[in-house]
């Protein structure tokens, strides 16, 4: 099973939260104790630093999880750029999923891995 499809299926019945196309989810530098994860159930949403954009996410696809890896602030923006619908993960459920599902935290482990590896290619371009 594809990681989107393992997101989408492990989420697929959570609160959702809402945002407009142009709204900003969370800025850089955000933190504090309500930090969370966000996996996407419909829309777009664009990862961003200043106005350089790093991803643009779909459906099934997670952004905000290293303020809950490791309590830092948020190192990217995130803007939806469609009208979007995002299941909001806090810190106790994302430990939970941890424990209880290894497939979950492999899953994030690979996309932080593959998130780093198209960093570094990109810094090697440059």
């Amino acid at each position: 099973m594809s990681n989107t499809k393992l997101f989408l299926n492990l989420f697929r019945n959570a609160e959702t939260v809402s945002f407009a196309a142009g709204q900003t989810v969370f800025s850089a530098e955000d933190k504090g104790p309500a930090m969370h994860m966000y996996v996407i159930i419909e829309g777009e949403v664009e990862i961003l630093i200043g106005s350089k954009r790093l991803e643009l996410l779909g459906p099934g696809e997670i952004f905000g999880e290293m303020a809950l890896i490791d309590d830092g602030p948020r190192s990217a923006a995130a803007v939806a750029t469609k009208d979007s619908r995002v299941a909001a993960v806090n810190r106790r459920r994302f430990e939970f999923m941890v424990q209880e599902t290894p497939f979950f935290a492999l899953a994030v482990m690979q996309i932080l891995a593959d998130r780093l590896r198209r960093t570094d290619a990109r810094v090697a371009a440059s």
